[in-house]
């Protein structure tokens, strides 16, 4: 058992800290528990091993196991390799008095049985809206970011794209904070919904997702290396609810992403806009896209609130189409799955389901749309629909 007390001036010194233990050869799991006082501070949980990144939960957990077999969700099962490994701890929320601490860390020689996850009843999904394809492409719905038991959310990864499926959605991306342990699990659900790869890159000065199978993408590195990383493995780095409370962005960054959230669930008053206002600031080609950051009900926005349209090839969406249509700009943003929609086909916009609402184009100018099914003429830009009132409806490159 390790005990200790962590004072504000560590927390300013180094955030992030490293608690080493020793792993004996033929281990079967290690089990880790931290103890403190919730009501005082927040203490993050992780895990190093000799072999690198093991896991990463949070201020979600304040336990874990590692197995040849099986690990807590957040975490990489595989031998528990002999030597030298590392508790991780962030110092997330320190008082001014400090906050004392315990680690009871366990090597045991028998690993406890995996347990057992029921599977949830598979339901229908709505019919899809009738939107024309351009040019061989299909517009797909989806969501770019999601949480589940892998990291805060309260969902299983099965769980989560059954409520996406039900909701209408075609593609689902799962986000899980400073962890892949969700990644190998992806694959193997079947629910009518393609469920993209992701992590939530968190840090106390903002987040970024980054989409794609591209491998751990290091958080305590710097933001520029996250960006590097995703472009030498054909990943996607986008910007989370910049202006998301104390989780809005304030990293430091010489490159900046392309991609941005612009349209998160936070946004509960579209009229506000100051969103739109850092997306022109941010750069002047930002490809805008939404998420719901979903964790469990009653908190954020359910799946495809907002929801995400690609303009994609193939018939159903796969992780490369998905993030092809990204990177070329072909995206649109909705208030949900069958909400007012405004989509780009080539020189004009379809508006569907916005009979009288205000489409405002690039150069300002400004045309009520006439009729639930409108095609519309467009310039180069961003187009949006709004009401009467300036509230942002939906979005389109």
């Amino acid at each position: 058992m390790t005990t200790g007390h962590w004072s504000l001036d560590d927390r300013l010194e180094r955030i992030l800290r490293e608690v080493p233990f020793e792993v004996p050869p033929g281990t079967a799991a290690v089990h880790v528990k931290l103890s403190y006082d919730r009501s005082q501070g927040v203490l993050d949980l992780g895990c190093g091993a000799p072999d690198g990144f093991r896991g990463w939960s949070g201020g979600a957990r304040d336990e874990y196991t590692i197995t040849r077999d099986w690990a807590t969700p957040g975490y990489l099962p595989g031998e528990p390799e002999p030597g030298t490994w590392n508790v991780w701890l962030r110092l997330h929320r320190i008082p001014p008095q400090g906050l004392d601490y315990t680690l009871d860390i366990t090597c045991e020689r028998v690993a406890p049985p995996e347990p057992v996850v029921a599977e949830p009843p598979h339901g229908e999904r709505p019919p899809r809206r009738d939107i024309p394809d351009i040019g061989g492409l299909r517009w797909f719905a989806g969501d770019f970011h999601a949480h589940t038991v892998h990291s805060d959310g309260s969902l299983t990864i099965a769980e989560l794209a059954e409520l996406a499926h039900g909701r209408g959605l075609d593609f689902l991306a799962v986000t899980d904070h400073n962890t892949v342990s969700h990644h190998p699990w992806l694959g193997k659900i079947d629910r009518g919904i393609h469920l993209l790869p992701g992590q939530e890159v968190t840090t106390d000065r903002g987040h970024a997702n980054v989409f794609g199978d591209v491998g751990w993408v290091d958080f305590r590195r710097p933001v520029d290396s996250w960006h590097d990383h995703a472009d030498r493995a054909g990943g996607v780095m986008s910007i989370n609810h910049p202006l998301g409370g104390d989780c809005a962005w304030l990293q430091p960054i010489e490159r900046r992403p392309r991609v941005a959230e612009v349209w998160h669930s936070g946004w509960w008053d579209r009229r506000w806009g100051a969103p739109l206002a850092w997306a022109d600031a941010w750069r002047d080609d930002v490809i805008v896209i939404g998420g719901s950051d979903f964790h469990k009900h009653g908190s954020d926005g359910l799946p495809g609130a907002p929801t995400t349209w690609v303009l994609a090839e193939g018939s159903v969406p796969g992780t490369d189409t998905v993030l092809d249509a990204v990177k070329a700009g072909r995206t649109a943003v909705s208030a949900g799955p069958d909400a007012p929609l405004l989509l780009r086909l080539g020189d004009e916009l379809l508006a569907l389901d916005a009979d009288g609402l205000v489409l405002v184009r690039p150069d300002g100018t400004r045309q009520v749309v006439r009729g639930e099914r409108a095609l519309l003429p467009a310039i180069d830009g961003p187009h949006r629909l709004e009401t009467h009132e300036n509230e942002v409806i939906a979005l389109c490159a």
